[in-house]
C-alpha cells in the first residue's frame, strides 16, 4: 500500500473517544522502548509523525493514526516498564483489554517484538491472550538491521519457540531503519482489511515465503 496522507487523529481512553467513521483498526502491541513509534513512522512515511521517545512509558493513551482515510495504526502504552507504578499499569491493562474485547473495527494486532532478544514474559503473555480471545495476530520482529543476515534464521528460531507461535499466524522481519519488511507487512495488513487490489488472502494466514529471503 502506498501511503499518500497519513496524520495523527486522537488520544483516546474511554471508547467514546475512539473515532466513529467504521474504518479498520491495527493495533500495535510490544513492550516499552521495542520500536512501535519508529515502526508506525517508516510505515505511513513520516520521519516524527509518531513521536519516538529515550524515556519508556511515555504513550499512556490509545494513539490513533489515519493511513489514506483508509485505516487506523493505534498504538498501545508499552508494558513491561517497571517504573510505572501499579495502580497505572492495572489502568493501563483495563484500557487495552476493554479495546481489544469490544473494539469491532479491530481486525489485525501487530506483536511488535525485538528479534536481538528472546520474547519477554510479557510479550508471551500478550500472545497467549490474544489467541484466547481469537484475535488476529502478525508478530512483528523488529530491529532485524542490528542483526547479521547470517543470524536471522537462528533469531527468528527463538522467537517463534519462545512465544510458541502458531504457524496460521503471520511473522515479519521488519527494520524501521531501512524499510525492510515494510511491503510484506503493508500486504498482510491489507489481506485482513480488505483493502488493496490483491485476493485478501494472498498474506493472511500463512508465514511469508520471503522471511529469511532478500528483504531491501
Amino acid at each position: 500500500m502506498k501511503v499518500t496522507k497519513s496524520e495523527f487523529v486522537i488520544s483516546a481512553v474511554h471508547p467514546d473517544q475512539y473515532p466513529v467513521d467504521a474504518l479498520p483498526e491495527v493495533a500495535l502491541a510490544g513492550r516499552s522502548n521495542v520500536g512501535k513509534s519508529s515502526l508506525i513512522n517508516r510505515m505511513l512515511a513520516r520521519k516524527n509523525l509518531a513521536r519516538t521517545s529515550a524515556t519508556p512509558g511515555k504513550t499512556q493513551q490509545l494513539n490513533y493514526y489515519r493511513a489514506n482515510d483508509d485505516l487506523y495504526l493505534v498504538d498501545f502504552p508499552g508494558y513491561g516498564y517497571a517504573k510505572v507504578s501499579k495502580t497505572q499499569r492495572a489502568a493501563f491493562g483495563e484500557m487495552i483489554e476493554r479495546y481489544l474485547l469490544s473494539r469491532d473495527e479491530l481486525k489485525l494486532v501487530l506483536l511488535v517484538v525485538d528479534l536481538r532478544h528472546p520474547p519477554s514474559k510479557d510479550d508471551i503473555s500478550m500472545y497467549e491472550w490474544l489467541q484466547y480471545y481469537n484475535r488476529n495476530v502478525c508478530v512483528v520482529a523488529t530491529k532485524a538491521d542490528k542483526i547479521p543476515r547470517s543470524r536471522w534464521p537462528k533469531h527468528i528460531k527463538v522467537v517463534k519457540e519462545t512465544l510458541g507461535f502458531k504457524q496460521h499466524h503471520s511473522m515479519v522481519m521488519f527494520s524501521s531503519e531501512t524499510g525492510m519488511g515494510k511491503d510484506e507487512l503493508w500486504g498482510i495488513i491489507e489481506s485482513y482489511t480488505d483493502l488493496g487490489s490483491e485476493a485478501n488472502e494472498t498474506y493472511a494466514g500463512e508465514e511469508s515465503e520471503s522471511l529469511l529471503g532478500d528483504q531491501e
